[in-house]
């Protein structure tokens, strides 16, 4: 079974990884990104430890899962700070004041507004890696 889990930035700067869609709870933090997936991972592997230790059945939800780290508009733009949001609002067709608004959290966002979001930034992604430099 494949799960999301949700990548977000904190108020102090630091970084949360949680299962929103499960029972079981999971969770990792760190300073960075990277670091709260590896705690995250760290915690999965450890409750699994345990259900084994204790001779207690995984709970369903937990065997043969897969995660997907996804991150929220807000996070992805914290995390990615060096991404021009007005420059990449205008490629992405969103007016710009309201995707500064959906950086800053709080504000509700359609799932087309999403998929449009990550569309343009798996546009991005298409065309960095088509690139070839020269040295000269």
């Amino acid at each position: 079974m494949k799960t999301i889990a949700l990548i977000k930035k904190g108020s102090d700067g630091s970084f949360g990884v949680f299962t929103p869609d499960l029972e079981s709870t999971i969770i990792g933090n760190g300073s960075s990104v990277l670091e709260a997936k590896a705690d995250f991972e760290n915690t999965f592997k450890e409750i699994v430890e345990a259900y084994s230790e204790s001779g207690e059945p995984l709970p369903e939800e937990l065997v043969n899962i897969e995660f997907e780290f996804k991150y929220d508009v807000a996070s992805l733009f914290d995390y990615f700070d060096y991404i021009n949001v007005s420059k990449f609002a205008r490629r992405a067709g969103i007016n710009a004041s309201l995707l500064r608004q959906y950086k800053a959290g709080g504000t509700y966002i359609s799932e087309n507004q999403v998929q449009k979001i990550e569309s343009a930034l798996h546009n991005c992604g298409k065309e960095l890696l088509s690139l070839n430099l020269i040295a000269r």
